[in-house]
């Protein structure tokens, strides 16, 4: 399926035996012109002759097809339908038939949505009944909604917010619960999608995060509302740094292009800088165990840094059980309510 402004398809194959030249790849549904479309089969092929594509797992690539913009960017994912799946396990006679996805949309950067275009595959293949007489009431309209749906609700969420984005950064980055009022369907799908997509998850220890989360909704008067009954979200309980808001204006500043890859990206960089200040703050830390100066310099970088509220919080909890560093953020946290 092409992405909105860019030739690109779907395409839908069964594969019996994917690592060898024993298949065939029969066409369920496209929107890619003939000449395109039998170029992609093309490059599937050889694909899965490598054995190149991994179950439920999809990949991105540049494809050259005979479409004005010659080059696109695909994503591509292998998987078998879940009910055919556990008949296959349970009788080895079955073949169970696979299939194959393709997104195709302008360039490679597809590869930042890797992970929602793999979870949208997911419910795919879950929900999927590929009977001829359900496809074009189910399979087709799941297909042609994948760029809206899984590639534009971080846009469609800067461009509601705007500049009470930063809010919402707020709450991510602190692990603050969320409440979501008078909202559509859609528009609370797409903010949860945000918080999830800003959030340090995965990024920090486990342990560490989940003690955030369980400290953050112990302060239930610290819960953000978010009131969607009027044309720009009104919130309540709202908090935000200088960090926040400096990254909000990035994202501002990139709604004029309407480029959603771009936000992605501009997403990406702000969890990156934000980790970046964690690493820095706890080496400083570690220092300032042993060091008076490092202690006033672990002060600054907090009072500088534009975060110092969520970064104390986070070096609080991962240094709980370490008594000296405990000690010097028990020290900066008097410094910084000073």
């Amino acid at each position: 399926r092409s992405s909105p402004g860019a030739a690109g398809g779907d395409g839908g194959a069964g594969a019996h035996s994917p690592s060898t030249e024993d298949f065939s790849l029969s066409l369920l549904d496209t929107n890619l012109p003939g000449e395109a479309e039998t170029e992609l089969r093309s490059f599937l092929a050889k694909r899965l002759t490598k054995g190149a594509l991994f179950e439920g797992m999809g990949s991105v690539a540049s494809v050259g097809l005979s479409i004005p913009e010659s080059k696109v960017g695909c994503y591509y994912c292998r998987f078998q339908q879940e009910n055919l799946l556990e008949m296959a396990t349970l009788e080895s006679e079955i073949n169970a038939p696979e299939y194959v996805v393709c997104f195709l949309g302008g360039s490679e950067k597809e590869d930042t949505f890797r992970l929602e275009l793999d979870k949208y595959i997911q419910n795919l293949k879950i929900n999927l009944d590929l009977e001829q007489k359900n496809l074009e009431s189910s399979v087709s309209p799941y297909l042609r909604s994948w760029f809206e749906d899984a590639i534009c609700p971080i846009q469609r969420v800067v461009q509601l917010f705007q500049d009470k984005l930063a809010s919402l950064l707020h709450a991510a980055l602190s692990y603050t619960p969320v409440e979501i009022k008078n909202a559509d369907e859609r528009t609370e799908k797409d903010i949860r999608r945000f918080l999830a997509a800003a959030s340090l998850q995965g990024l920090v220890q486990e342990g560490t995060m989940t003690s955030l989360c369980i400290a953050m909704t112990e302060e239930q008067h610290k819960s953000l509302e978010i009131d969607c009954s009027a044309p720009q979200p009104h919130l309540h309980n709202a908090g935000s740094n200088r960090f926040c808001e400096d990254w909000m204006q990035a994202f501002v500043n990139g709604a004029e292009g309407g480029n959603p890859f771009l936000f992605r990206q501009i997403l990406e960089n702000f969890k990156l800088k934000a980790i970046q200040d964690i690493n820095n703050l706890k080496r400083f830390i570690r220092q300032a165990e042993m060091n008076h100066y490092a202690l006033f310099k672990c002060y600054l970088f907090l009072k500088n840094c534009g975060s110092g509220d969520i970064l104390l919080k986070i070096v609080k909890v991962e240094h709980a059980e370490m008594p000296e560093a405990r000690n010097v953020v028990t020290v900066l946290e008097e410094f910084m309510r000073e």
